[in-house]
């Protein structure tokens, strides 16, 4: 083989070389063809799909609802030359809420009040503070304590206990305070219960409790718990004689105790009077 034979090869490649502007249709195939029509319909069955399966459900959104009773305490100290004029702080989540104050409460204040507010997800705990409200000073902290909402609640009881209190005379051993938990879920705009956003005292050097502005509250997602737990029903009005049929089914059971969960299972007495057999046993 002479060397010219490859030059030769190579001429002859340059020649079949096409030269000048691409055709319209270089690299593009034809979106009529029957591959392309079966690949299309099947991404935009995928996607139908796709979506109807992350499409939330229908109607308006639910919110989970957390119904406490603050009943009474027992404080094992009066601080102070008076009777203290005792009132209790909670803090559920970023929101905080008070009581009335029971003027000269002392050691054995009551409150009967009943809380409705929001239980954001995740939250699983609430803080309470008692504070001796004063005129002249600010308002003296006696009492705290964190308590984890029972797993009972969160599936739909109503629970009735009494929780130890920290203070000065040490961990749980400041006093007891009386509380009744209830757990619903509702609508979204049957929720709006507004907080009292408020500046914590720390008189005593205690950490007290942070405040955070109140988050809206319109599309909260439901509690996590909420699948286990039917919706509430309708405020139903609470009567005299419908309280009165209750207080002589349950007689050893205080009278504000009674019209408190009545208040808390918003009217409904069936609903109460479970929650009260519960209480019982």
């Amino acid at each position: 083989m002479t060397s010219t034979e490859p030059n030769d090869r190579n001429e002859e490649r340059r020649r079949r070389v096409l030269l000048g502007p691409l055709p319209s249709g270089f690299l593009r195939t034809d979106g009529t063809t029957d591959t392309l029509d079966a690949d299309y319909q099947a991404a935009l069955a995928l996607q139908q799909q796709l979506c109807g399966a992350t499409m939330p459900p229908a109607g308006p959104p639910l919110t989970a609802r957390l119904s406490v009773t603050i009943a009474q305490a027992k404080l094992v100290k009066n601080y102070g030359l008076t009777r203290m004029d005792p009132y209790v702080r909670l803090r559920v989540g970023h929101c905080i809420y008070e009581t009335q104050t029971d003027p000269s409460g002392g050691k054995t204040p009551r409150w009967n009040k009943v809380i409705h507010c929001l239980l954001p997800p995740g939250v699983n705990s609430i803080y309470l503070e008692i504070f001796d409200e004063c005129s002249f000073t600010m308002d003296e902290l006696i009492a705290w304590t964190h308590i984890t909402i029972p797993q009972a609640v969160l599936n739909g009881e109503t629970h009735e206990d009494w929780y130890p209190l920290n203070g000065k005379q040490g961990d749980g051993m400041e006093g007891m305070i009386n509380l009744v938990l209830s757990y619903s879920v509702g609508p979204a705009a049957m929720a709006t219960f507004p907080p009292v956003l408020v500046v914590p005292s720390t008189g005593m050097g205690y950490a007290a409790m942070p405040v955070y502005p109140a988050p809206m509250q319109q599309h909260m997602a439901p509690h996590p718990q909420q699948q286990h737990v039917p919706q509430s029903p309708p405020q139903q009005p609470v009567t005299e004689e419908q309280l009165q049929q209750i207080e002589e089914m349950f007689p050893s059971i205080d009278k504000e105790v009674i019209k408190s969960v009545l208040e808390a299972n918003r009217g409904n007495k069936d609903a109460t009077i479970n929650s009260l057999l519960q209480m019982s046993e």
